[in-house]
């Protein structure tokens, strides 16, 4: 097989010595190379490395993996300042640190991704607290 498929990408063959079969297939290897780099350069060949499209299934996967829910609108008006975010962010952590522990995964993740929003939150709120959320 291929060891490298990148057009700037490099095999490192780790060994404490070169046997004679490694020293063989190394020359080989640049040999090939060598050959490769005249034919190009007598032809005007620059190498490049393929582009082509997304597997639309594996897009839509993708896709479905970022997809945010839109926050409700009275979320900001729930919390009347930094600290009450603070401390629904502290409860988020507890249970969720709860949830883990019982290898409910999802749900902690999902009370994870609650948290990290909610110190958003608070950080839009401390640098404007003026401008209602």
């Amino acid at each position: 097989g291929r060891a490298a498929r990148h057009i700037h990408g490099k095999a490192i063959l780790f060994a404490d010595t070169v046997t004679d079969s490694m020293r063989a297939s190394i020359e080989e290897t640049e040999r090939r190379r060598r050959a490769q780099q005249t034919y190009n350069e007598e032809n005007g060949i620059t190498p490049q490395s393929i582009i082509k499209p997304l597997d639309p299934d594996l897009l839509r996967i993708y896709e479905a993996d970022y997809y945010e829910v839109p926050a409700v609108a009275e979320e900001a008006v729930k919390y009347s300042s930094v600290e009450a975010i603070e401390r629904e962010v502290s409860r988020l952590e507890k249970e969720m640190k709860e949830a883990a522990q019982q290898f409910e995964f999802e749900r902690a993740a999902a009370l994870r991704d609650r948290a990290r929003k909610l110190r958003k939150m608070a950080l839009e709120l401390s640098e404007n607290p003026e401008q209602p959320q």
